[in-house]
């Protein structure tokens, strides 16, 4: 049988990337065996209806799997024979255009007198390493300290501008303005780094900038092993960023070489052979030249300016001038130059602050938030309603709450990063696992606290882990559910209120409950007898050692994810919740608050003391009627609220304090919720409800259950500020 026509183009793609990975693979060294082992499985596929192709594919398939399962690398022979079939295949498609039989595995195609030379006649890159370029970093901290200071800063803002012009590339390789971003980027991380002498860092952008301007002028289309090559590159530099962090912050000089040259050589390679990549099929010589950005004349400048520093993240995609390698004596008047052609410029509207100085105004607007409480309690005892104390402490209070919101803003950052990151982590795994996943971010402009981001990371990278390993189905799976072939993965972000709800769904085949719970039981998790809600069957997944996973892989199946998910995020006093359905998809959704600094928060009395219960978790507070109360025996006391029995939880007992209200319709019950659990608190009165400092207790009181910090209120006094989770478990 012969292939299908509308098949040639796929299977000339996967067959391009095999190539790429071929010419990068080496004898005795792992790289590209699995790439090419699965890309010859996706070769096979496509070729199934050709029995005589599809052999000598499944041929080759077989022996680099034997390979797989020895830990054998590639040697020699099966490096050759690799290449073979990549030289053949080719031939075999071509003939099978023209309406021929496609050529024996191992005979040459007669070379046509009229045709001109195969274009796979490209000079190959030299096949040696050059490790004269993995050498330490030397900073010369005591000369460059100021200087290295803002090429972190800056470089950082690049290297996040990479991956996510990279990630963007991926699904639109002809991209002209990402394309146009990483080479700009990549452009003056080189010049700096050049500048400063950072050799490894400087020689390997300046490979990369090549292989990018390759691109940029048509002569080459970025692919995903491309792609993949220069992503590796960035992680390298970020590396050595990290270590002129280290240097800079606690005088930790490198101590570790950063291995650059095999990226080195594979950029070499890729760069020297552009038709190891699918090429653009027209490339309008008028649409190369034409003028690209300010940057591109800065290229060819013999002596180039001294570093440029911005001093806000809003000027880092502004062309950035090459710097010469002779050192300071070439720059020196080229950056006045660069100055006066900048007189004229606008001023930045951004400027770059250090966390620390940020934590410590948010440090001192809380004591100040503390000192306006305790002058309001002060004015109200010792003058008269409306007087002019009162008037002025009014005012206080408004300015102080401005300043609050203001300086709070201050360390509210967008999760854009995180999410880029997740982007990334999606795209890596998606090619693990051999799936094909459209990633979507929605809301990534959203601003969080600067805490909350850095927490929210790990539990981020769990959960999208899981759901591209359990919850999105593979291609074949999906296509016969009668689903697109690719899956979708979808990261949300928005405000709801003091809240901010992150969303991770995708559109896989769902949570089970029947098979969580029928896992649960087999694991003794759970009371068999006791019948569960669906809320609550799915909430089994957060159990410690829990794993539907049939197998234990490097990424899922030893059930140690999903319960530290809960844990990191009900340490940021968040929660989770999921909805799922059955061959339709799962929503994880993470409800966090805006600030970790301030809550707010309402005060309770129980005999002499005060608590804080933090407003997100209280539904209502009541004083029930006496007949709502009942106590059933191993269950203790329960309130039949509006038809729902809930526990009900004595504050008082539980923190062994004297001369609290005993009966219970004589006080207050407050009906508080957190992860799907509802409970009612005893107390004796409602004090009030306003905006607290959080403040970390000491070592003595860290850990204790049901406490989550304490607070100083306005009369002086300090009170716990209660946390419903551990309260609940603890109870």
């Amino acid at each position: 049988m012969s292939i299908p026509l509308e098949s040639f183009p796929l299977i000339e793609d996967t067959l391009n990337r095999l190539a790429s990975e071929s010419i990068l693979a080496q004898p005795g060294r792992d790289d590209g065996l699995i790439p090419a082992y699965s890309l010859l499985g996706e070769l096979s596929e496509q070729t199934s209806v050709h029995p005589e192709i599809n052999n000598h594919i499944r041929q080759m398939r077989d022996a680099l799997e034997k390979r797989l399962d020895n830990a054998q690398p590639f040697d020699e022979g099966s490096l050759a024979e690799l290449k073979a079939v990549v030289d053949w295949l080719p031939k075999c498609l071509l003939a099978m255009k023209n309406g021929k039989e496609p050529l024996p595995f191992g005979r040459q195609a007669p070379a046509a007198a009229s045709e001109p030379p195969a274009a796979t006649a490209a000079p190959t890159a030299p096949a040696t390493l050059d490790t004269s370029v993995d050498v330490m970093m030397d900073l010369n901290l005591e000369e460059n300290r100021e200087l290295l200071g803002e090429f972190r800063a800056e470089a950082l803002d690049h290297l996040n501008q990479i991956e996510a012009a990279l990630l963007t590339l991926d699904d639109a390789p002809t991209d002209k303005d990402a394309l146009n971003s990483i080479f700009r980027s990549f452009h003056t991380i080189k010049g700096v780094s050049g500048f400063l002498q950072l050799k490894p860092m400087h020689v390997l952008t300046h490979e990369v900038e090549s292989l990018l301007d390759l691109a940029r002028n048509g002569e080459l289309l970025l692919n995903p092993t491309i792609i993949t090559a220069i992503l590796q590159s960035r992680d390298a530099e970020q590396v050595m960023v990290n270590q002129i962090s280290e240097g800079i912050d606690k005088g930790i000089l490198p101590h570790e070489i950063v291995l650059v040259s095999h990226l080195i050589r594979e950029v070499k390679i890729l760069a020297a052979n552009p038709s190891a990549a699918p090429t653009p099929k027209e490339q309008p010589k008028q649409q190369a030249k034409a003028p690209q950005a300010p940057e591109a004349t800065t290229e060819t400048e013999p002596v180039a300016p001294a570093p440029s520093f911005s001093s806000s993240p809003a000027l880092t995609t502004a062309p950035a001038p090459q710097l010469a390698d002779e050192g300071l004596k070439a720059a020196t008047p080229a950056k006045a130059a660069a100055s006066q052609n900048n007189s004229n410029a606008p001023s930045s509207a951004t400027v770059r602050v250090n966390t620390e100085k940020l934590d410590g105004l948010m440090d001192v607007v809380g004591e100040l938030v503390i000192v306006q409480s305790q002058l309001f309690e002060s004015a109200r005892a010792a003058s008269d309603e409306g007087s002019a104390l009162q008037r002025n402490v009014a005012q206080l209070g408004r300015i102080t709450k401005d300043l609050q919101h203001t300086a709070m803003s201050l360390r509210m950052v967008p999760v854009k990063p995180t999410f880029q990151k997740m982007e990334r982590l999606a795209r890596d795994l998606a090619r693990d696992f051999g799936k094909k996943v459209t990633f979507v971010t929605i809301g990534e402009d959203t601003e969080v606290d600067r805490t909350v981001v850095e927490e929210i990371g790990d539990p981020l990278v769990h959960m999208v882990r899981n759901s591209l390993d359990h919850g999105l189905e593979s291609a074949a799976d999906r296509v016969a559910a009668g689903k697109p072939e690719a899956g979708r993965l979808e990261l949300k972000a928005f405000h709801q209120g003091s809240n901010i709800i992150i969303e991770i769904s995708d559109d896989g085949h769902g949570i089970d409950p029947a098979r969580i719970l029928a896992k649960a039981t087999k694991l003794n998790l759970i009371n068999p007898a006791i019948q569960y809600s669906k809320e609550e069957i799915l909430n089994l997944i957060f159990l410690p050692g829990f794993s539907t996973a049939e197998k234990v892989t490097s990424v899922s199946g030893r059930g140690v994810g999903m319960d530290v998910v809960k844990r990191n995020i009900e340490k940021l006093r968040g929660k989770v919740e999921i909805d799922s359905f059955v061959g339709k998809g799962t929503v994880f959704r993470i409800k966090l608050p805006l600030t970790m600094a301030i809550i707010d928060g309402l005060v309770v009395r129980v005999g002499s003391d005060r608590f804080i219960l933090p407003s997100t978790s209280v539904q209502m507070a009541l004083r029930p009627a006496k007949e709502a109360f009942t106590t059933i025996h191993g269950r203790g006391e329960l309130l039949d609220h509006r038809g729902r029995i809930l526990p009900l939880h004595r504050l008082h007992r539980r923190f062994n304090i004297p001369d609290a209200v005993e009966v219970p319709w004589e006080g207050i019950v407050v009906i508080v919720e957190f992860n799907g659990r509802v409970a009612a608190l005893l107390v004796d009165e409602m004090v009030s409800k306003q905006e607290v400092v959080i403040k970390t207790l000491g070592a003595f009181l860290h850990g204790l259950a049901g406490v989550a910090g304490g607070a100083i209120l306005g009369d002086g006094n300090i009170a716990l500020i209660l946390d419903p989770a551990s309260l609940l478990t603890a109870a």
